[in-house]
């Protein structure tokens, strides 16, 4: 089969999937992130060369464990604290030129840090005030693939610096800062025509957000990919590789943008 076509139905079944499951109802959303998450697991642990089973098992406990939970600000604080901590050492480890081996340690907290539970605060994102809000997560992923598109785009056509030459040849900093503007463009009008709200500025950040660290989150991966000598982190998307190739920028955002709720709703109490 051509691989343009290829890559085609596969990107189409795949949009189809998760859009479906993500409006649905808030159980096939579940249900589809959580199957997510196993082939998430599966691919990091094999990208990293450890041992997959307890992985699996842990995730799929800890994923079940925080099924249809509350928001908890204590508890809610801690997971996102320690995403945070992880993700500003992955930022470390992507800097850094000189590292190209983890130990088995880093292995291990990268792999609940940096895939297990983003996926935990994955699944509260769209839990809004009236309950299941899908519109908040569907807007995060337009936002990603506004991005995405439009630092191509420009990148392909007008790029002239390199962004990160050593891990991603083809981004550049033209591409990049125009995916910046492209997202905050769609934010105002995902906010005014699709999310009805008058809070603006929430989406313009958010869309600053996205836009900077769904760059890094790709690049983060990318990294972890050049150092196992692998194009892609799996094969289940014909065209387009595995899980991780298609949420590495989901993944890594989803702490930064909770964190951010959590700022709002701690101001929120302060003001009331």
């Amino acid at each position: 089969m051509n691989e343009t076509l290829k890559r085609g139905i596969t990107g189409a079944v795949y949009v189809t999937l998760l859009l479906s499951c993500v409006l649905y109802s808030k159980e096939s959303f579940y249900l589809l992130f959580g199957f997510f998450l196993l082939v998430a697991v599966f691919e990091f642990c094999r990208l990293v060369s450890i041992n997959k089973w307890i992985p699996l098992v842990s995730s799929l406990l800890i994923y079940s464990f925080f099924y249809n939970a509350t928001f908890n600000p204590i508890l809610d604080s801690i997971i996102t604290g320690f995403t945070i901590a992880i993700s500003i050492r992955l930022l470390r480890f992507l800097f850094n030129e000189n590292a190209q081996e983890l130990s088995i340690f880093s292995k291990y907290y990268y792999l609940f840090g940096y895939v297990i539970f983003p996926f935990v605060l994955l699944t509260k994102v769209p839990l809004g005030a009236s309950g299941y809000n899908p519109k908040i997560l569907i807007s995060i992923i337009v936002l990603i693939w506004t991005n995405d598109t439009f630092a191509y785009l420009i990148g392909k056509n007008f790029g002239k610096r390199k962004l990160f030459p050593s891990i991603s040849p083809k981004k550049t900093i033209e591409g990049f800062i125009a995916g910046i503007l492209f997202s905050i463009i769609c934010g105002y009008f995902l906010a005014k025509f699709y999310i009805h709200t008058k809070q603006f500025y929430f989406w313009i950040i958010i869309a600053l957000i996205v836009s900077i660290f769904s760059t890094l989150g790709d690049l983060i991966e990318s990294k972890f990919k050049r150092i196992a000598g692998v194009k892609d982190s799996g094969k289940i998307m014909p065209g387009h590789g595995g899980i991780l190739d298609r949420l590495d920028s989901i993944i890594f955002v989803v702490p930064f943008i909770y964190l951010f709720y959590l700022i709002l709703n701690i101001l929120k109490s302060y003001v009331s």
